[in-house]
């Protein structure tokens, strides 16, 4: 447990968010060490208000606003998937990232997601088209 957190009597972990957003703004280098207390980054981290869902969608929401690579598209997908949103849900994210990334960020991350979750988006798009 970092100095961020503490612990309530039904043992949820409490964050204190005031302070960690604070200590985020001055860029305080300890904050990722006892944040992630030595969990890998893709998998841990101080979320105990959001279900891994969530949190995977959210993920996967940052992951297309920075321009991932494609096998970080499988992997984030896949934890998606795994706690369990559905292909619509994913899909959703990417509609409502428009008005914040824009149009051209979506369109470039859709082939990258598609194959992702397992389609073909070629075949989808002759089928369309012919």
């Amino acid at each position: 447990m970092n100095v961020c957190q503490t612990c309530s009597p039904e043992g949820r972990i409490s964050v204190d968010y005031a302070d960690l957003l604070r200590r985020l703004s001055l860029h305080d280098q300890r904050v990722a060490a006892e944040v992630f207390n030595g969990a890998i980054p893709q998998t841990g981290g101080p979320a105990p208000n959001l279900d891994l869902k969530t949190l995977a969608l959210v993920r996967l929401a940052a992951l297309v606003a920075v321009g991932g690579a494609v096998p970080s598209y499988g992997a984030h997908a896949d934890a998606a998937v795994d706690a369990g949103a559905t292909d619509a849900e994913i899909v959703d994210v990417l509609v409502g990232l428009i008005p914040v990334v824009g149009l051209p960020c979506v369109v470039a991350a859709a082939p990258k997601l598609a194959l992702a979750l397992g389609h073909d988006v070629d075949d989808t798009y002759a089928i369309q088209a012919g």
